[in-house]
Parts: C-alpha cells; sequence; structure tokens
C-alpha cells in the first residue's frame, strides 16, 4: 500500500486548464511530488531526465501526442515501467485498443472527479494512503 506522498507524477497536456485540474486532485488524495509537460516532447525529456511513477498524459498534443508519448517510454529502457495513464474526453474503442497495445496502464476520461482520479490510480498501484 503505497502512501500518495511517496508518488511521482508527470501531467502532460497541452491545456494549462487541465493540468491545474489534476494537480489540484492530486493534491487532494495526498500526491505532493507533482512535475508538468506541456506536450509529448518535452514530457519525454523530462522523464528521462528525472524518472516518474506515473505519467498522466492527454491523448490529444501538439508535437508529440499522448500515443506518441506511451510509445516512446515504453521502447526506453530506463522509464519503460513508468506507470501511464491516458486522459482523454473520449473513450474511442480503437483509441482505447491502440493505447492498450503499447501498454497504457489505464484511462481517465474527461471532466473527473477526484474520486475517479484516486480510483484510477489505485487500480495501478494498489490502495494509496
Amino acid at each position: 500500500m503505497p502512501a500518495a506522498s511517496a508518488l511521482s507524477v508527470l501531467i502532460v497536456d497541452d491545456q494549462m486548464t487541465m493540468r491545474s485540474l489534476v494537480r489540484d486532485g492530486l493534491r487532494q488524495i495526498g500526491v505532493t511530488n507533482i512535475r508538468e509537460a506541456c506536450d509529448g516532447e518535452e514530457a519525454v525529456a523530462a522523464i528521462v531526465a528525472r524518472p516518474a511513477n506515473l505519467v498522466i498524459t492527454d491523448y490529444n498534443m501538439p508535437k508529440l501526442d499522448g500515443m506518441g508519448l506511451l510509445r516512446a517510454i515504453r521502447t526506453y529502457e530506463p522509464i519503460k515501467n513508468t506507470a501511464v495513464i491516458m486522459l482523454t474526453g473520449r473513450a474511442d474503442p480503437e483509441l482505447v485498443k491502440r493505447a492498450a497495445q503499447y501498454g497504457v496502464n489505464n484511462y481517465l476520461v474527461k471532466p473527473f472527479t477526484v474520486l475517479t482520479l484516486r480510483e484510477k490510480i489505485e487500480e495501478v498501484f494498489g490502495a494509496i494512503t
């Protein structure tokens, strides 16, 4: 049972408002080690420089989308086991299937609640305290 304060999370979204909503939700469940990136390219650089336990990434972003980020994480040995939750505005079956092929750990559909965010994280890591 991991402590929420022990988790390190990278939020990746091109919309500052969405990053803020995710960040606030994480703080409400006790996560304090939170970083942000505004696109997939920035996220790859950030996570290679300093790994995280969890990446919560939007699907639609400029430069490198969430699927490209997921593929990059899964193919780079030092970070390939990083948990990834895909944040999306739609639960498109084709998107779900493709992301599953690349090893996504979970999905979070917008809009979401703090409770839903916590549940999705706990489905990946087990109960958090």
